[in-house]
This record gives C-alpha cells, structure tokens and sequence, in this order.
C-alpha cells in the first residue's frame, strides 16, 4: 500500500508539473494510460492537498444549500494550439439558502477562472467561467477545477477536454 501511495505522489506531482511542458499526445485506447489515470484520480481524492480541507470547511461553515449545474463536462473539440478557449457553466441554487461560491481552484496553471462572487439568491443563477490557454499542449488534453461552495458533497469537479492541434 505504501509503493502505491509513493508511485501515486510520484504521478501527481508529474501532472502538477505538465503545464509547464509539452503535454505528448495519447491514446485513449492505451489500457495502461487509462489505468494509471484511474489510480491516479482515486488517489489524488484520497491525498488532497491540505489546503482544499481548509476551503471545503470554509464553504460548509455557511447553511447549506443545493444546486444544478447546466453541465459538468465540457468538450471544446479541436482547438489549434495558441488559441484561448473559454466556457460558462451554469449553477442554480435549488435550495432555500444563498449559494457561495468560495473559491475556484484550477488543477493546472494553464486554467483561469471567473465565478460569480455574490451570493446566488434561491432559484436564481451565477456562473463559473474556466478560461483555458492551449499555447503548451499538442493532442488529448483533460482539465478540471474544483468548485468550492456551501453544499453537502463539496467540491464539485468541472471538467473539459478538447485535442490541440498545431
């Protein structure tokens, strides 16, 4: 259990680094890449960074509200390298307290984001906006950033992916 751990840090700090290089294009059909993501993304839930406790109590410390988004996943398709991309996910607060959105926390440094900073009033809708540079990627990419807000099964991961082409 303790080389799976270590193997599993190893991977992390690997895709923390990856914005910064050439992501090499993969296949999806390569069992192996497709089970080391998959270890990968159950570990990286078990060994969160310190800090995202922080943010998921700050976000519960206010009452508790529940919520819809338009969409958790977003494919931009084919995207030619250098350009930005950009996409808007909808939330609606569908309980009876005020949604907040505390914080927005991009995996990689290649994703910025916007999100509503008032509180959303029930029924009503904010927007979370992620703003993607594909300048240092070729091939398959998979991003994703967690939302931090006052909802029961906080953060919430939203995803997009695309293929950079040159």
């Amino acid at each position: 259990m303790k080389s799976i751990k270590i193997l599993a840090v190893a991977a992390l700090c690997t895709l923390a680094f990856s914005c910064n290089k050439k992501e090499e294009t993969t296949s999806v059909e390569n069992k192996d890449s497709a089970q080391a993501t998959t270890v990968v993304e159950a570990l990286s839930q078990e060994s969160a960074h310190p800090d995202d406790a922080a943010l998921v109590k700050e976000a519960q410390s206010k009452p508790l509200t529940t919520i819809a988004f338009s969409e958790t996943d977003h494919n931009f398709g084919d995207i030619k390298k250098g350009e930005k991309k950009e996409h808007v996910y909808e939330v609606t607060n569908t309980g009876t307290n005020p949604l907040i959105i505390s914080n927005v926390k991009p995996g990689c440094g290649c994703t910025v984001p916007d999100y509503t900073k008032e509180p959303i009033l029930p029924g009503q809708k904010g927007k979370i906006t992620l703003h993607f540079d594909s300048s240092n990627f070729d091939g398959a990419i998979y991003k994703a950033a967690d939302v931090f807000l006052n909802v029961e099964k906080a953060p919430v991961k939203l995803t997009f992916s695309g293929n950079v082409i040159p």
